[in-house]
């Protein structure tokens, strides 16, 4: 699943050990979106996810991610883990043949493909 919208907080990342003695650490995000009616979802990620995305408070992401719920004691918690970032205008579009950003500084236009005779006649295939 994923949803799309602005970082509005992020939390003090947490950590610890696991009862194999693992170190682990964690940092949730909270992420409001564009609907009509806004809402504020908090999402966390894991480990290395954290540096590899760098999420800073206002920009515009889509997060991947998954849903767990655990019970403990007789209450239940609910987990929205992020496995993707995607930041806002990060893909871009891919250039068309020809055309290139040193054509555009320069006024160099690409030159147009060959669509074969001029004559739409002398291309039916009938």
């Amino acid at each position: 699943m994923e949803v799309s919208g602005k970082i509005i907080a992020i939390l003090p990342i947490q950590g610890g050990t696991s009862k194999s003695g693992n170190e682990w650490k964690k940092q949730d995000y909270i992420l409001e979106t564009h609907d009509q009616y806004p809402k504020k979802i908090c999402f966390n990620l894991w480990g290395e996810k954290i540096d590899q995305y760098a999420i800073q408070s206002g920009e515009e992401v889509t997060v991947s991610f998954d849903i767990e719920s655990r019970e403990f004691n007789g209450k239940w918690y609910t987990n929205i883990n992020g496995w993707k970032v995607d930041r806002a205008g990060a893909a871009q579009a891919m250039p068309e043949a020809g055309y290139t950003p040193d054509n555009f500084a320069t006024g160099a236009v690409p030159t147009a493909p060959d669509f074969g005779p001029v004559n739409p006649i002398d291309d039916l295939p009938f």
